[in-house]
C-alpha cells in the first residue's frame, strides 16, 4: 500500500514539474527607441509577476517597422507613433483590434548645459547662439517629426536646417547634446528625466500646440498571437503599476 502511494506521489510531482515550466514563455518585443529603458524598468515587474521571460529589441520606429514588415521574428510592437501600428493592421501583420495608446510623449528642448536654455526656449533658438542643433530623422522616428514641425512653427526651420544634426533615433540626439556635439537638441523629456541622466542641464518644455500630439500606440503583431507573454505584456502596460512607472519618464496617459 505505501509503495503504491509512493508511486501515486512522484507521479504528481513529475506532472507538476514538467507543467510548470512549460507555463512559462519568452516574447521578443520590438521597441522605439525613446521608451527602451522605461521597458526594461517594466520588465523586472512583469516577469517577476508572470514567470514570462521578455527581450527587447529597440530602434526608430521607421527601423522597426521595416523589420516586421520584412519578416523579423518579433511578437509585439511598442511603437513611436499611432500611423505605424495602424499599417500593420491593416497589413495583416498584427492582430485586429489590439492595438491601444500606451503613453504620450513630450518633446523638450534640452542643453547639458546650465542656464543656456530659458524659460522661453523659442526666445532661445530665435538667439541662433548655437552651432550645432540635434533632432531624430524626421523620416524615420516620430519625435524627429514633432522636432520638424515645431520649428516650422517658429518659422526657423529654413533659418537653422544648415545646422541641425540628425540621429537615427531620439536617442542618438540625446547622445549628440549629452556628449555635447550639438550645444541644444529637440529630445525626449523621457531621456532628460530618466534617472540615467546624470546632466540635468537646462531644458523647455515644447508646448504641444507646436506639433502634433505623439500618440504611442502598442500592438501584437501576427507572430505573438498566440504567445501568452507578449499577450501578457500588453495586458500589463494598461495596469495601474505600469502606469505610474511610465508617468514618472515625462509621459501622460489617456
Amino acid at each position: 500500500m505505501t509503495t503504491q502511494r509512493s508511486r501515486v506521489t512522484l507521479s504528481v510531482l513529475l506532472v507538476l514539474s514538467l507543467a510548470g515550466p512549460a507555463a512559462a514563455e519568452e516574447a521578443v518585443v520590438a521597441v522605439a527607441a525613446n521608451f527602451a529603458e522605461v521597458a526594461e524598468r517594466l520588465e523586472k515587474d512583469f516577469e517577476r509577476q508572470s514567470g514570462h521571460t521578455l527581450t527587447f529589441v529597440a530602434g526608430s520606429t521607421g527601423k522597426l517597422h521595416a523589420q516586421i514588415v520584412n519578416g523579423a521574428p518579433l511578437d509585439a510592437f511598442l511603437s513611436a507613433d499611432q500611423e505605424s501600428p495602424a499599417r500593420l493592421e491593416k497589413e495583416g501583420l498584427a492582430v485586429a483590434k489590439s492595438r491601444f495608446t500606451y503613453a504620450t510623449g513630450r518633446l523638450t528642448l534640452w542643453s547639458r548645459e546650465p542656464g543656456r536654455v530659458g524659460s522661453d526656449g523659442a526666445a532661445t533658438l530665435r538667439q541662433g547662439k548655437f552651432r550645432r542643433l540635434a533632432i531624430a530623422n524626421p523620416e524615420l522616428a516620430p519625435y524627429g517629426a514633432a522636432a520638424k514641425q515645431a520649428l516650422e512653427k517658429l518659422g526657423l526651420w529654413e533659418r537653422f536646417k544648415d545646422r541641425i544634426v540628425m540621429g537615427e533615433t531620439i536617442g542618438q540626439a540625446h547622445a549628440m547634446v549629452a556628449s555635447g556635439n550639438a550645444e541644444l537638441g529637440f529630445v525626449a523629456l523621457s531621456y532628460v528625466l530618466s534617472p540615467r541622466n546624470e546632466t540635468k542641464g537646462s531644458r523647455w518644455d515644447v508646448p504641444p500646440r507646436l506639433h502634433t500630439p505623439i500618440r504611442q500606440d502598442a500592438v501584437l503583431l501576427t507572430r505573438g498571437a498566440g504567445n501568452p507573454a507578449a499577450r501578457g505584456f500588453l495586458d500589463f502596460l494598461r495596469s495601474g503599476k505600469a502606469k505610474a512607472v511610465i508617468e514618472t519618464y515625462g509621459y501622460s496617459i489617456e
